[in-house]
């Protein structure tokens, strides 16, 4: 089953892609999602472009970032700061469950959409925010996106760098923002479980840099421990263990080596590849001597993998029991047969019948993929949601009139 959440209701007030993401996800489960948009263009990743990509050269009319973010959500547009519009709002949270908003605390202050003030309008309201830096603390109103956040303040992209790169590693889009929805998504969903069994609605907080910092705990602690700026990595190219490192083939792509435990896959591996001579070499056997001597086992390997061809060891490798893979090209993924298989990507449709697909939350329930759903138009379902607020269409009307809804 795919709708474990249904019939919650979820008001979002967020924009970017950090925090939709996490109402994604709980659309995936099933919750009903409704998206607040201002009046003055709506949620910006609407319009975002991504460098190197021209939006007219798309083969669809999608925004793949507002899919990733959005799908499965209605969005209703409203001036917030309005009469009418604070009373669209009112009503749309005391029929919630969870509020969820990226709105910094002395933003929500200036709306006068404090904690207390939200559950004025309904006392058992989950209230879900996700910050750049957290509520508490001196940049408690300092904003955030992920390459900031998380990948610069959480430690990620200093420790992922290898000492010899001219420039730290950088990030595609929403690198943190994807993984930073997730967990947020997890904690609302604990939230409800535990307002199901107490009857008390937490508030829930969740940050790009406390994901950071969760991503990258075994440096941290390591930091601590052994009082280290960073765990000891090699320069690029190179690994502790010679059977934990990536291997150029001859033309020009990688294979990752995982064999945690070498002493287990050596013998049989080497043997695969072609090597036998390498499972008998003291050199190599058993693991201590294996990374006391890894500048010579890695040129070796480097050497032997270099002689073939991708498709020629993956099908050498085929029934290699230790773990490895290829890296894949994100172009690749849309075709692998366990991601198909999996159900992790769904594939939707856009208004001329073009099929597109976009990425799922990560978690299913019942072996079963969330039913494929696309991301609002801006303000799609305003007057939709209108009436079942109650709002007849002379009130419609009006507030349409006045500037306080699309």
């Amino acid at each position: 089953m795919s709708g474990l959440l249904q019939g919650i209701r979820i008001v979002e007030l967020a924009s970017w892609t950090y925090v939709p993401s996490a109402g994604a996800a709980l659309s995936d489960w099933g919750a009903e999602v409704v998206k607040i948009e201002d009046t003055r263009g709506g949620d910006p990743c609407r319009y975002l472009t991504i460098g190197g990509l021209d939006p007219a050269q798309s083969r669809v009319d999608a925004n793949f970032m507002m899919e990733l973010g959005n799908h499965g959500k209605r969005s209703i547009g409203v001036d917030i700061k309005s009469e009418r519009g604070r009373d669209i709002l009112r009503r749309l949270i005391e029929r919630a469950d969870v509020f969820l908003t990226n709105w910094l605390p002395a933003a929500l202050e200036r709306a006068d959409l404090s904690v207390e003030r939200i559950r004025e309008f309904n006392p058992n309201v989950i209230v879900a925010r996700g910050s750049g830096q957290g509520s508490r603390g001196p940049e408690r109103d300092r904003g955030g996106f992920d390459a900031a956040s998380y990948l610069a303040r959480g430690a990620v992209a200093y420790a992922l760098t290898p000492p010899d790169a001219e420039y730290p590693v950088t990030q595609t889009p929403a690198f943190g923002d994807l993984q930073g929805g997730i967990t947020l998504a997890g904690g609302i969903a604990a939230a409800l479980f535990h307002r199901a069994t107490t009857g008390h609605a937490p508030v829930v907080d969740s940050s790009l840099l406390s994901q950071g910092v969760w991503a990258m705990a075994p440096d941290i602690a390591a930091a601590d421990y052994y009082g280290i700026d960073r765990i000891p990595v090699g320069n690029a190219g190179t690994a502790p263990n010679p059977a934990v490192n990536r291997y150029r083939t001859r033309d020009g792509r990688w294979i990752q080596l995982v064999f945690l435990q070498a002493d287990r896959y050596w013998k049989g591996f080497c043997e695969r590849i072609g090597r036998p001579d390498m499972a008998t070499d003291e050199r190599f056997v058993p693991l201590a001597n294996l990374v006391a001597n890894k500048e010579t086992a890695t040129a070796e390997l480097r050497h032997t993998f270099a002689e073939r061809d991708l498709a020629d060891w993956q099908k050498i490798l085929a029934d290699e029991p230790g773990v490895w893979a290829t890296l894949a090209s994100p172009k690749e993924v849309l075709s692998d047969p366990q991601v198909v298989a999996n159900g992790y990507l769904m594939t939707v449709t856009d208004a001329a019948g073009r099929e597109y697909r976009t990425a799922a939350a990560p978690v299913q329930f019942d072996e079963t993929p969330p039913p494929p759903r696309r991301a609002p138009e801006y303000g799609e379902h305003t007057e939709d949601i209108l009436l079942e607020l109650g709002f007849d269409w002379d009130a419609i009307i009006a507030a349409k009139e006045a500037g306080a809804v699309l």
